[in-house]
């Protein structure tokens, strides 16, 4: 079994990374301020003006280590890694099964089908820990709808019909979202879904986290051998992770948006932790997106059972496995891909 590995993020502008023996180095004005081992490592992302020294990025790529360069706010700007191990005559059965529309939209479907059923989860739970009534019913109306969805998700629609279903019931979910948050009403509100940029705290926090987790999925994709950039449900596009977008529809859910209801909720962000920026919406500050990594990182390390393998792992590990699955399916060893489906 794979071992979940840790990811370094590094945030302090100015900050240079630097190898020395099996140990990464930090070094913030010319002074050493942490050292860790190589070792326990399994990515490294960099936000704003970080450094990294020639040796370690030969190292990252050697060992597998994937290095990412992001804005100070997150959005991607390039990535690092060595030779990619996987098998070709896998990744030529997935351009094939990417080309064939018939073929295509069996795993876009599932992927949607995971997708819709983690929504239906976090909304039933936010069911639970709703006090109002007039949300309570909103929210499960709602879940009833994805639900009648998801029965509908059959073989005979088409890939454009099955993305079109897709958008309309992530609308959906997301003209709700507001009632799932119970505490900081007059602070944190909702209204729909905004990106380049996000235009309020919550879409800040949202937009934040898909970057970190499309960085996540993408590692899983090229672990398992196979090309992140060609999928299935997300068209083609130069510099778009497709195949890793794809995955990704499973873990939106589960790994961000109800991470950014707990921080909400339990007041773990604070409305002061966020700087509007004319022309560029709303920003993070440092301490603000150091919280959020770290209760990412943390969520991340929970214990799940999954649900086709029946098997406890981390909930980390969880895109690296979804990575294999489908590979083992593009390999002719399973019959479909089996979606991820939290409970």
């Amino acid at each position: 079994m794979k071992h979940h590995l840790n990811t370094l993020f590094i945030f302090t502008q100015g900050a240079y990374l630097r190898k020395e023996s099996e140990t990464v180095v930090v070094r913030i004005d010319k002074e050493s301020k942490t050292r860790l081992p190589l070792l326990n490592i399994g990515s490294i992302a960099c936000f704003g003006r970080v450094g990294i020294s020639p040796q370690l990025m030969g190292f990252c790529g050697q060992k597998g280590i994937a290095i990412t360069f992001m804005t100070e706010h997150g959005r991607f700007l390039a990535a690092v890694h060595g030779f990619t191990p996987g098998n070709v005559l896998l990744r030529r059965e997935q351009y094939r099964r990417a080309d064939d529309q018939d073929s295509a939209k069996l795993i876009a479907r599932a992927c949607i089908i995971g997708k819709l059923a983690n929504y239906r989860t976090v909304l039933r739970r936010g069911v639970r820990d709703q006090s109002a009534s007039d949300a309570t019913k909103r929210l499960t109306r709602t879940a009833n709808r994805i639900d009648m969805a998801i029965r509908t998700l059959n073989d005979s629609l088409s890939l454009d019909q099955l993305r079109g279903m897709e958008g309309e019931f992530s609308a959906e979910y997301f003209g709700v979202f507001n009632d799932l948050i119970t505490s900081g009403k007059g602070e944190f509100v909702f209204s729909g879904r905004t990106r380049r940029p996000p235009k309020d705290k919550v879409n800040a926090m949202l937009s934040f986290l898909y970057s970190m987790l499309t960085n996540d999925l993408r590692s899983a994709c090229e672990a398992a051998g196979l090309d992140a950039a060609v999928g299935f449900l997300h068209r083609d596009r130069p510099g778009r992770p497709s195949l890793a977008l794809d995955l990704m529809e499973e873990f939106r859910a589960v790994l961000v948006d109800r991470l950014v209801l707990s921080l909400i909720n339990r007041g773990q962000v604070k409305a002061n932790g966020f700087v509007e920026e004319p022309g560029n919406g709303i920003r993070m500050n440092e301490a603000t997106r150091k919280t959020i990594v770290a209760a990412y990182q943390k969520r991340k390390q929970e214990t799940v059972t999954h649900p086709f393998l029946n098997e406890k792992m981390t909930l980390g590990l969880v895109p690296h496995i979804q990575g294999r699955l489908l590979a083992r399916h593009l390999r002719g060893d399973s019959d479909a891909y089996p979606p991820f489906a939290w409970k």
